[in-house]
Formats: structure tokens, C-alpha cells, sequence
């Protein structure tokens, strides 16, 4: 793929990518970590959701990104996806020099946080049946019952703008209460699209119920890598740039809801490798 024209605005920035908007969570406690670095978010949103894909178009996908990225001068990419990571950061890291970090279901912190022994696990089923998810389980979950619940279309509903409302706290419901009715005391929120409607998983599920996100674990890793390769930028304040693909209308309204008030995302045509994208800076 041609690499595209590099923003002045931008030098050596970090790139970030996901299926749609989930990955802002990721990028907000990217950004709280490292207030200098440029971050430039990439939301495929036209090949949304990855999560009902086979797992080597997700790897494909991956790559598109990457590359476009690469072009972009990226000195470190964030998958922030679960399924994308599963799906495609190794093959990444085994073709690129630069720093990786994924994302992965927080499985560890809450197998050691339960006391009841059960911990329930929200994903999709591309990451539930990823054979990465299956080594982290067998990994950090050795003597908890991990009770697995695939969320099929939640993903889309968030992207489609359902934050708040009935029909998402219906599908929040179903999901729950079948890990509640098995014994769990702890909900992993193992999709970057659900640290969104934390508070509706929360509302359901009841205080008793601890509910684990993993963002700022990935933000954490990013600055040790950044410092392990003595590129982390420490003086000025980071801009952040945001492409898209397909859905450019939903996420025009919803990103001023989950970035800044006057954040935007504009059509751009399609490249030559076939990613369709969007530009916008604030």
C-alpha cells in the first residue's frame, strides 16, 4: 500500500487501532499517561464488527492498518482490539521492528480479585475461541471456573451510538445473568467497545459485583516500551489524529460524545489498499 501523506502536524506518533470507537477507552488512558506523545486513532468501522469475522480477515485488516500506520511514521502501535490482538499481534511483531502492545481480557487480575472462585468473561466469540485467549486462561485462571459469555452484537450497538439506553441495558441483562446464575463475583469486560457501558454492566450486575477493564494496564506497558527504545517524547502537548472507515455519519455524532466536544471525522477516498479512511484532527 502507498504510504500516505504524513501530517505536519504530527512526528513520530503513536498509532492506535480498533474495530470502531471501542478503542477510545484505550486511547483516553493513552493520552492521560502521555500528555506529550501525537496519538493517531484508526477506527475500521467499515469492517465492523471483527468479532463475528473469520480470524485471518481480522489478520488482514490488521495489516491494512498497520501499514497505513507504518506510513504515518508510527514509532508504536496499540491493537486496541481483543479480538485484533488475538487474531493478528504476533504475525505484527514478527514483521515489524516497532513496539506492539494488544490487548487481552483481564483474566488475571480477576481470577486473584474472586473470592467466590468464578469469574465471568464478556467478549466476543472470535476472542473466546482464539487460541490466545485459551493459553491466557490456562495461564492466570488455574483453579477459577471461567465462565465465558459471547456477546454477540452488543459491539455494533455501542458503534451505532447505545450508550444509555433501554435496548442496551435489555442486551447487558441477557448477557449477565447467566454468569450471576453460575456464581460469579467478577465480570471482565473483555471488549474495548464495553469499558463504554461500564456503568449499565455495573447497574445490573449490583455492587456486589466487581467489574474489570485492563485500560490502564495497556497504557502503562506503552510508556515502559516507549522508555525501553528511548523514544518517549517529554516536553510539548500531543495532538491526536483520527481515520475511519464506512460509517463515517455514526461516527461523526458519536465521537464528539466519547473524545471532545468538537472532534470530527471527514471521508477520505479509498486507497490503493483498499482502506477506506477518514481525517481529523483536534
Amino acid at each position: 500500500m502507498p504510504s500516505p501523506a504524513r501530517p505536519s502536524t504530527q512526528s513520530d506518533p503513536i498509532g492506535v487501532f480498533d474495530s470502531g470507537v471501542g478503542g477510545l477507552t484505550i486511547l483516553r488512558e493513552i493520552r492521560g499517561a502521555l500528555p506529550c506523545e501525537d496519538l493517531v486513532y484508526v477506527a475500521d468501522a467499515g469492517h465492523l464488527p471483527y468479532g463475528d469475522k473469520p480470524l485471518d480477515f481480522v489478520r488482514g485488516r490488521a495489516l491494512a492498518i498497520t501499514e497505513f500506520l507504518v506510513g504515518l511514521g508510527a514509532k508504536a502501535i496499540v491493537v486496541a482490539c481483543n479480538t485484533a490482538t488475538a487474531a493478528a499481534i504476533d504475525s505484527l511483531r514478527e514483521r515489524y521492528a516497532i513496539p506492539f502492545i494488544g490487548v487481552e481480557p483481564a483474566v488475571k487480575p480477576a481470577a486473584a480479585a474472586s473470592r467466590s472462585g468464578a469469574i465471568g468473561v464478556l467478549a466476543t466469540n472470535a476472542t473466546l475461541k482464539s487460541a490466545r485467549y485459551a493459553a491466557l486462561v490456562d495461564r492466570f485462571a488455574q483453579g477459577t471456573r471461567v465462565l465465558e459469555q459471547p456477546c454477540a452484537g452488543l459491539a455494533d450497538h455501542i458503534e451505532r451510538g447505545g450508550l444509555d439506553d433501554a435496548a442496551t441495558e435489555e442486551l447487558v441483562r441477557g448477557f449477565v445473568a447467566p454468569l450471576l446464575a453460575a456464581g460469579a463475583d467478577t465480570i471482565v469486560l473483555g471488549c474495548t467497545h464495553y469499558p463504554l457501558i461500564a456503568h449499565i454492566v455495573r447497574k445490573v450486575a449490583g455492587p456486589q459485583i466487581a467489574v474489570v477493564e485492563n485500560g490502564t494496564a495497556v497504557a502503562r506497558e506503552l510508556a515502559r516500551q516507549l522508555t525501553a527504545h528511548e523514544c518517549q517524547r517529554s516536553e510539548g502537548i500531543g495532538a491526536q489524529t483520527f481515520w475511519a472507515s464506512g460509517r463515517i455519519g455514526e461516527m461523526e455524532q458519536v465521537l464528539p460524545r466519547l473524545w471532545q466536544a468538537h472532534a470530527r471525522v471527514m471521508p477520505l477516498p479509498h486507497t490503493a489498499g483498499g482502506l477506506a479512511g477518514a481525517s481529523s484532527s483536534v
